[in-house]
């Protein structure tokens, strides 16, 4: 019953339907009550008249509430059903909602195999809980004493009372069973996750497995992850075939003492043949009382185990508040004493960041990797809370801005381009809904993309394919840089998104954004010709700030960047003469 207690909620706000449902459910269990009386009522009076005729009322009535039967369940199942349904999708928007609103350490914590397991087989077993869970326990229920009450009432009491000495023991059997199956399907549940997260990696990194020929030994590990989940699937199969044969034992032995018991209160005249086979029927009618127990008791245990592994997702606190209620004043960057470190890590990744990035100015962002460059820009968008310092946009702490609100403020470019599997035009047009094509075209040619997709047979309508998988490196980071431009945010960051074009183009892409001088633009670049336009640039190392000034006061010095700066123009002048060559 904790399922039911859970989802009370629901059962509140569809009362009326619900109840609706199982009004149908008690006329259809009334009408089969009264299908074998009638039976047991025509035999008699025909044995004793010996005449057709006299049964011809007890057919139409038969007839008559076997129509009435047909239609009850088609009312009951389109409610019932209907509403389970509402569940499942419910369950699916509030589970994407809570996705939607967790942190990065939220993600680092679940795999997307896992989260898409929990998405489907978990709601779906709630849901049919909330379904099929309802129609045979109350079915269940209702048929069970319906049937004992015309037993003991109408017909003998004393043979009902044999008759129903063997189901306490299969109700310990029963609940024996359930129990089983919760901790078993729940198992299932987690082993069926881990198959879906290999299965996700195999299909996102397809191409790496080919590269480096990992097919078989992928294979492999699928394999015995796809083992494990059968077998743990097979042990819930095999407790649920339990069902049946404790049902069959405990009616065949109600049977057997019914037959026993009753041919022997006939010969003693205390029962007729028409009373026996009205006992018989209604005997035969627990067999859908019996099943409907068993399958209660199995789906419930099912909804159980789900809806502790949806719940460990569902109530699970934000990982970045979302209480702002400010609106910024403008979109000038201002960092105080900064510092960070991830949870997994005790060495700070940043610390001392002091910063002021006016408006429509350029910062450019430079250092090793793993110096926190692209941490930097996490915490500017609040993917993860700040331990120590400030920053402030607009002169607002960013933590009392409204999420959306503070991350509408930037055009990310991160480095891994990611696009949707839709077409070019409206993997652009994600960056601003409503754009028109020229705008779109404009934002392309600004990316300088523009002339690479009139390339393509099918233009700015070709698929991209999942991941944009179709594209090279350079035209997905290209088609990024459009959405991010189309966009009306005020500020533009590059996290190293220029890396797979070559410098030409990117030279064209960074003279274009300069241009737009309405934009705050903060270009994170391993290639410092991309920074050498900036107003000011920093870099970093160890997660602290050790040079920074314009592009010719840090040349002048000698540090990292001027290091940096004359390798890679030497090693820009080693590929010149050898293309020349």
């Amino acid at each position: 019953m904790q399922l039911f207690l859970h989802l009370k909620w629901f059962f509140r706000r569809y009362w009326y339907t619900y109840a609706l449902a199982m009004l149908m459910l008690f006329l259809v269990g009334v009408i089969n009550m009264a299908i074998p009386k009638f039976i047991g009522d025509a035999v008699d009076q025909l044995l004793a008249s010996q005449q057709q005729s006299a049964t011809e009322a007890y057919l139409l009535g038969l007839v008559a509430g076997g129509f009435a039967v047909y239609l009850l369940r088609y009312g009951w199942r389109r409610m019932l059903f209907g509403t389970s349904y509402k569940l499942g999708n419910f369950l699916r928007q509030r589970f994407y909602v809570r996705l939607t609103k967790q942190g990065q350490a939220f993600y680092n914590a679940h795999s997307t195999g896992d989260l898409m397991a929990r998405a489907t087989n978990d709601i779906d077993a709630v849901e049919v809980a909330a379904g099929e869970g309802i129609l045979s326990g109350f079915d269940g229920v209702l048929t069970f004493f319906l049937v004992l009450i015309m037993m003991f009432v109408f017909i003998d009491w004393r043979l009902a009372s044999l008759a129903v000495l063997p189901f306490p023991f299969m109700a310990v059997a029963f609940y024996r069973v359930s129990k089983r199956i919760h901790s078993q399907f729940k198992d299932s549940l987690d082993k069926f996750s881990l198959l879906n997260q290999q299965t996700q990696q195999a299909m996102t990194g397809i191409r790496m497995i080919k590269s480096m020929g990992r097919e078989p030994i992928e294979a492999q590990q699928f394999n015995a992850i796809a083992e494990q989940a059968a077998q743990s699937t097979y042990q819930v199969q095999r407790s649920e075939a339990l069902f049946g044969p404790i049902i069959q034992l405990s009616l065949g032995a109600a049977l057997l003492i019914v037959l026993l018991a009753g041919g022997w209160q006939i010969h003693s005249g205390n029962l007729t043949v028409g009373q026996l086979t009205s006992f018989t029927l209604y005997l035969s009618e627990l067999i859908w009382p019996m099943f409907a127990f068993g399958w209660l008791m199995n789906i419930i245990q099912r909804g159980n185990a789900a809806i502790e592994r949806l719940d460990e997702l569902l109530n699970l606190p934000d990982t970045i508040a979302d209480n702002g209620q400010q609106t910024a004043a403008g979109y000038q960057l201002q960092l105080n004493d900064l510092a960070f470190h991830y949870p997994a890590t005790q060495q700070a990744n940043l610390q001392r960041i002091n910063l002021l990035l006016p408006q429509n100015h350029t910062l450019g962002v430079a250092g090793a990797t793993g110096a926190g460059k692209s941490t930097l820009v996490q915490l500017l968008m609040r993917y993860w809370e700040v331990e120590h310092g400030s920053i402030r946009l607009g002169d607002v702490p960013i933590q009392q801005l409204p999420l959306s609100s503070l991350r509408g403020m930037y055009a990310y470019v991160p480095q891994d381009a990611f696009l949707f599997s839709t077409s070019i035009i409206e993997n652009i047009r994600m960056g601003r809904e409503h754009a028109t094509d020229e705008e779109v075209y404009e934002a392309a040619k600004l990316a300088a993309i523009h002339e690479d997709i009139l390339q393509f047979p099918d233009g700015y309508h070709t698929l991209v394919g999942e991941r944009g998988v179709t594209l090279s490196g350079g035209q997905r980071q290209r088609v990024s840089i459009a959405r991010a431009l189309i966009s009306v945010a005020p500020i533009l960051i590059l996290d190293d998104a220029l890396s797979a074009v070559d410098v030409e183009t990117e030279q064209t892409i960074i003279q274009h954004l300069r241009q737009r001088r309405q934009q705050t633009l903060l270009v994170i670049s391993h290639r410092l010709s991309a920074l050498e336009q900036a107003d000011e640039i920093i870099v970093l190392s160890h997660g602290e700030i050790c040079e920074r000034g314009t592009h010719q006061q840090l040349v002048a010095h000698d540090g990292w960047y001027a290091r940096m700066a004359a390798y890679q123009q030497m090693e820009q002048a080693m590929e010149s003469v050898a293309y020349a060559s």
